[in-house]
């Protein structure tokens, strides 16, 4: 890798008379770095967005120039530069007001770069945008935000995650502060686990996911939480019919640092032990960051999450899980073109399910441990280079039955624990071809490795599932034996190269193609045979028998601006195909199961769709309408196992195809203390498998299937409305608060979480039974700050 870096350095030209300035952006009120802010030389076409840290280099020839920083939201700033040496500038904006109005649903960076960047299928959310949508129960919700844009969508009501472009839960890395988040979910779906007033951005690869990432085939989410404020001690939170939020942060060390501090807490148990209720929910979570400035060439930063659900039954049954996260980063310029941050971080899911009247506990957790190390060169105006390197430590722990009681009839059973190394390099260069074309390309070589410690069973004829041809259906294989891998013995290994690449040509001032490719590789599974994650799915990692999933994106987009950027538009088709996509046989059950080989088939899964966004970006009405016409599929024959496979063999809807999914959201500021907002969602109704016919076996109704996914839910579609009031609004007030009423399904629709079959004890007739998780659903907010 190095020796390629050298060629690349030699590669590049740079002549005598060019010269380097540096620095960092940052927001003139709390000292927050920028992500995405613009600094430009105007009148020319040389510039560059500031890095995940503010950080900004730009190399020209020698001469006068004016140096322009912008950002959205922000007011524009200016600096007259000679360039007659490398020099230093670091930066501070100030917001157009007190308070940020505008609506941002795209990148934050001026129109302008955004045409030029070979970036695509990206999707940047501003927090301000995030807080004046209306969502359930009142709270501000980041995942339901980001599923109002075209390619993301849920899989019902009440359920947790997140679906792109037709992909799976699991085929997404979501990543809190660079930690890896595998339960993103409160409350089974209701709220997700990102606190808004700890988060400073938001950013969504949909596709052509820079090689700086690995592990998911089917997007990235990168959240980041602010560093706190550096200026002075400051305040926010609101109080809801369900929880409560309070985020403090101020400066330390003289302004060298600063923290961050931020918990939620639901009370939806205390209401319901007080209504005389013996069931209970709850959640909190806790946000915390630290950063201590070093010098001007080096910050360290600590962060951490802290998050758990709990949920009670009756005295029967009890349950918690939750994620635990902590990161330590260290960035380092090296000189003014060279900038690097090198980051340990820890993440662990876990769940604790408890039955009292069988006297035991169930327990299971998946602990990993990251070490990653990224570099930025800043060559020239027309040429820029990441590369890097990580490595995570994986620890698999699938489940562990204790009894709870010595007279308990349960006996203590343990699965196998795995052991995995996920490793992986990359380079990815940015470069300006010409002056209307410019390039994004990389390679990222990944492996895997997955470790013994564990016997692993033979079968016969090598096949873990095999086809009884007399009754039609997969069984478990036969076992023959097994092979005992002691700790550090080497199971399986895998490696992939993984290239990326994209194009932008700039048609004109307000237009622009763009054309990208990737190519991911996916080595650790969530076992989940239900249409929405739940805490009980485990995650396996890569195996003999359960092979890495490898997945070819193809996208084209067109981007264009109107009326001088008061409107936009985007457009992009896509077409993905993913190999060795597992799908679960008949009568599977993952619940417990050490040989999870006997319960899956391998197949292959393709999504392709249009996504449209239109944009209005100025005035008192601000919004977007969002379409998606889309496709998912998969295919899964029997193989070595024999038969033909999940329905004959043929393509199959999976459960998260959606034909057709409308999303229109729009504010209206009317003055400065009253404000609306408004939601209207259509989607298609999810893929179902419901009965075709049934047969009376011993007098009782037994019911046949069609093929799977064959049938849909109906259409799902709701509108929210929300108000926000601003009392004595007073610039020079620091206490400002606002009420927010909102109204969640405003027109009562009952959407159909579930539509379930069966028999009329009584009667003998057959019955459709369907359930509907949210009516209309009203709440109050007050919000504060200071």
């Amino acid at each position: 890798m190095l020796s390629l870096l050298f060629l690349l350095v030699s590669a590049v030209s740079i002549a005598q008379e060019n010269y380097t300035v540096s620095g960092k952006v940052s927001d003139a009120a709390n000292g927050e770095t920028l992500f995405g802010a613009s600094v430009f030389l105007e009148g020319t076409s040389i510039g560059v967005v500031t890095n995940e840290y503010g950080f900004y280099s730009i190399t020209a020839p020698e001469g006068n120039y004016r140096l322009l920083i912008s950002y959205m939201g922000y007011s524009e700033k200016y600096q007259e530069i000679t360039l007659d040496k490398d020099q230093k500038f670091d930066f501070e904006i100030s917001e157009f007001s007190t308070e940020l109005e505008e609506v941002v649903v795209s990148a934050d960076e001026p129109e302008r770069a955004i045409l030029r960047k070979p970036e695509m299928s990206v999707a940047k959310m501003n927090i301000a945008t995030v807080k004046q949508m209306p969502v359930v129960l009142g709270e501000v919700d980041i995942l339901k935000s980001l599923q109002m844009l075209p390619g993301v969508t849920n899989n019902g009501e009440g359920t947790g995650g997140f679906h792109v472009r037709g992909g799976a839960g699991d085929q997404n890395l979501v990543l809190l502060d660079e930690a890896i988040i595998y339960n993103t979910s409160h409350m089974f779906g209701f709220f997700s686990v990102f606190n808004a007033d700890a988060i400073k951005d938001v950013k969504l690869y949909k596709g052509g996911i820079p090689a700086r990432y690995g592990g998911r085939v089917s997007s990235v989410l990168d959240v980041r939480q602010k560093d706190g404020n550096s200026k002075q001690f400051a305040a926010t939170g609101g109080i809801g019919i369900i929880s409560s939020r309070l985020a403090l942060e101020g400066p330390l060390f003289k302004e060298k640092g600063s923290f961050l501090i931020a918990g939620r807490r639901s009370y939806a148990d205390l209401l319901l032990k007080a209504a005389g209720e013996d069931n209970s929910v709850s959640f909190y979570d806790l946000n915390l960051k630290t950063n201590y400035k070093i010098n001007a060439n080096n910050r360290l930063y600590l962060s951490g999450y802290f998050g758990r659900d709990a949920f009670e039954l009756g005295e029967n049954f009890t349950s918690s899980y939750g994620n635990s996260t902590g990161n330590l980063r260290w960035n380092h310029i090296f000189n003014n073109r060279l900038f690097s941050n090198l980051s340990v971080v820890y993440s662990k899911y876990d769940y604790d399910l408890g039955i009292t009247t069988a006297e035991f506990d169930w327990v299971s957790s998946i602990t990993n441990y990251n070490l990653k190390y990224d570099f930025k060169y800043y060559f020239s105006d027309k040429f820029k280079l990441d590369f890097g390197a990580s490595g995570i430590y994986y620890d698999f722990d699938p489940g562990e039955i204790r009894p709870t009681s010595e007279t308990s009839s349960v006996n203590s059973f343990i699965l196998d624990s795995k052991k995995a190394l996920e490793s992986g390099v990359y380079i990815n260069a940015e470069h300006k071809l010409t002056d209307n074309l410019t390039a994004q390309y990389g390679l990222r070589y990944s492996g895997f490795t997955r470790f013994g410690g564990q016997a692993m069973v033979e079968y016969a004829n090598n096949q873990p599932v095999v086809y009884n041809s007399v009754l039609g259906i997969y069984e478990r294989g036969t076992e023959v034996g097994e092979t005992n891998y002691d700790k550090g013995d080497v199971i399986e290994k895998f490696g992939n190269f993984e290239p990326r690449a994209s194009l932008a040509y700039v048609l004109n001032d307000d237009s622009s193609l763009k054309v990208g490719f990737s190519r991911v590789a996916q080595y650790i599974h969530l076992l989940s045979n239900t249409s929405s994650a739940t805490p009980l799915d485990v995650w396996a990692p890569s195996g003999q028998y359960v092979k890495p999933q490898l997945s070819n994106q193809y996208a084209l987009g067109y981007f264009r601006n109107f009326k001088d950027k008061a409107y936009s538009m985007e457009a992009e088709v896509y077409f993905k195909n993913t190999d060795n996509r597992i799908d679960y046989i008949d009568g599977s059950d993952l619940i417990g199961q050490n040989t999870i080989e006997t319960e899956i088939l391998n197949g292959e899964s393709r999504a392709y769709g249009l996504e449209l966004l239109l944009r209005k970006n100025e005035g008192d009405f601000t919004g977007w309408i969002a379409y998606t016409l889309s496709k998912s599929e998969q295919r899964t024959p029997g193989g070595n196992a024999g038969g033909l496979g999940i329905n004959d063999g043929d393509w199959y809807n999976t459960p998260y195809d959606r034909t057709h999914d409308i999303s229109i959201s729009g504010a209206y500021k009317l003055n400065d203390k009253l404000s609306f907002g408004a939601n209207l969602v259509f989607q298609t109704g999810r893929p179902v498998t419901y009965p075709n016919g049934q047969y009376e076996y011993e007098g009782i109704s037994v019911a046949s299937y069609a093929d799977r996914n064959s049938d849909r839910l109906p259409s799902y579609h709701r509108l929210d409305l929300s108000v926000n009031y601003k009392p004595n609004r007073k610039p020079e007030r620091r206490f400002k608060g606002e009420w927010v009423l909102g109204i969640y399904n405003a027109y009562n629709r009952k959407n159909a979480a579930s539509i379930s079959f069966g028999q009329n004890l009584e009667t003998g007739a057959n019955e459709a039974t369907r359930t509907a998780i949210f009516g209309i659903v009203p709440s109050l907010t007050y919000n504060f700050k200071f």
